[in-house]
This record gives structure tokens, C-alpha cells and sequence, in this order.
């Protein structure tokens, strides 16, 4: 499905009944992240899962994507949809990073949230020199570039080197992201706001993911979200690494379907 969202075309898949949840998805990913949470969480809400502008079937946008740019987005769509309750709100990675610019912008519009392999802070100098490393390969090189420099590091060890379908899945999946989505997306999380200083102020339902495996956010990151943000829960997935859902997709999707019956 389609939907005009300033000024770009969003695809959105909108399944399931009940409380509704948008689950938003990392970088250089879209929605498709999110088939094994569908599967398993439309008996219990509402899961709307867009593709960010520039990702999977939405239109690439020329432009810089900040993550408020793609919180407001986000909003749009729920508000195109007549959804005006709050909802929980989940995101990996990226999709973290634009969870909390929704709530920093939107709290209104917030009943819980989930963050999984995400961090609250900003990017290193090292950081922010691999971010323009990677749009200097995109724009030279095009998405498959990154797909294939990234996609090592997304994994566990141990998944990459047994589930060779899986990972070849989300090759395809991230080559297949428009240059425009990444050059856009790169620049956003490059200068992207500290949402540290949120943290203790967010009296919320929390729940955090993180993979024991992370090779690209570190496990002791997770736990001082945890440790900052009131009441928050966390989980850890042994044996996975960013791609957690992917990875673990059954003990994932009972972690967020417990969560989300409990509120």
C-alpha cells in the first residue's frame, strides 16, 4: 500500500488488529525486517511497518533525511491512517534513533516503546568518518557497495556463518536501497541529536532489545539505557548480533508480544 506523505510516496504494510504498533526499520534495511514480528503480533495489534523515504518501495527523496524529517513521516502516515491514539512505537537501529525523535517531538502520541539495537547518544568522530565513507561508496560505487561492506557486521559470527540464507536475504534487501535513501539517511544519523539527556524523562513502558553478539552497538550500551531510563526492561538474545528479529525471531517476538500484553 501507498500513501502521499510530504510530498514523496511512503509504502506501508498494515496488518493485524488491536493496539496499534509502528515498527520502523534500520539502515540499509525497509519493512520486509519486519515479516517475522507480523506473523507472529497481528493476533494481538495492529502492526504498521512503513518503508522510510528512499528505502524498499517508497520514493527516494534527494535530500537530507534527518530523523525528525523521518519521525514526522512516521506521524503522517498514522494520521492518514485515522490513528490518533497513541501507539507504541519501535524501532532497530536507526529506527531507534528516529523512535526517540517521535517521542521527543510527539509524546502525546506514545503509549510505550521498544529499541532494539539502538543507542541514545551520537556518533564518534570515527563514527561520523564512516558515515561519509559510506556515502562517498554509495555515490561511487552504488547501494550494492554498502550492502556487501556492511553486511558482515550486521550478524552474529555464528549466523552468518550457518544461515546463509538469511544473510543472503538481507543482502538483497539492502542493495536493493536507493542511493538517494542512503546518501539522505547517512547524513541524517551523522547529525543527528543526542537523546541522552531524554532518557530519565521518559515515564513510559520500555522495552529493550539487545543482541549478545552486537558487533555494532556494544551490549554495555543497552544496559545503561536501561539503567537511565526508568522502569525499562531488558532483554538480551544470545547469539545474535544487530539483526536481532532476524536472528532470533521467535524469542524476539514473545519478548515484544509479553510486552505488549503487560501495559
Amino acid at each position: 500500500m501507498k500513501l502521499r506523505i510530504n510530498n514523496f510516496w511512503m509504502h506501508y504494510e498494515d496488518q493485524g488488529q488491536g493496539i496499534p504498533l509502528l515498527l520502523i526499520h534500520g539502515f540499509p534495511l525497509n519493512n520486509t525486517l519486519w515479516q517475522p514480528q507480523i506473523a507472529s503480533l497481528k493476533d494481538v495489534a495492529r502492526v504498521i511497518t512503513p518503508d522510510l523515504r528512499g528505502f524498499g518501495a517508497s520514493e527516494a527523496v534527494n535530500s537530507i533525511s534527518t530523523m525528525e524529517t523521518l519521525a514526522t513521516d512516521c506521524l503522517n502516515l498514522l494520521d492518514n491512517l485515522n490513528i490518533h491514539e497513541p501507539v507504541f512505537v519501535g524501532g532497530l537501529s536507526m529506527g531507534g534513533y528516529i523512535t526517540f525523535s517521535f517521542h521527543r517531538l510527539f509524546p502525546e502520541k506514545v503509549k510505550g516503546l521498544i529499541l532494539a539495537a539502538t543507542r541514545p547518544g551520537v556518533d564518534s568522530p570515527e563514527g561520523k568518518a564512516n558515515r561519509d565513507r559510506l556515502a562517498q561508496l554509495a555515490q561511487e560505487r552504488g547501494s550494492e557497495a554498502v550492502a556487501a561492506d556492511m553486511l558482515p557486521k550486521m550478524f552474529s559470527p555464528k549466523t552468518y556463518q550457518n544461515k546463509l540464507s538469511l544473510v543472503e536475504n538481507t543482502h538483497q534487501m539492502m542493495a536493493s536501497t536507493s542511493v538517494y535513501g542512503i546518501i539522505g539517511a547517512l547524513m541524517g544519523m551523522k547529525n543527528r541529536i543526542d537523546s541522552t539527556p531524554l532518557l530519565p524523562d521518559i515515564h513510559k513502558p520500555v522495552l529493550i532489545l539487545h543482541g549478545s553478539d552486537d558487533q555494532l552497538i556494544p551490549l554495555k550500551e543497552a544496559e545503561a539505557m536501561q539503567g537511565t531510563i526508568p522502569g525499562a526492561k531488558l532483554c538480551i538474545l544470545p547469539e545474535a548480533g544487530h539483526l536481532l528479529n532476524l536472528e532470533q525471531p521467535d524469542l524476539s517476538n514473545q519478548y515484544i508480544k509479553d510486552f505488549l500484553i503487560s501495559v
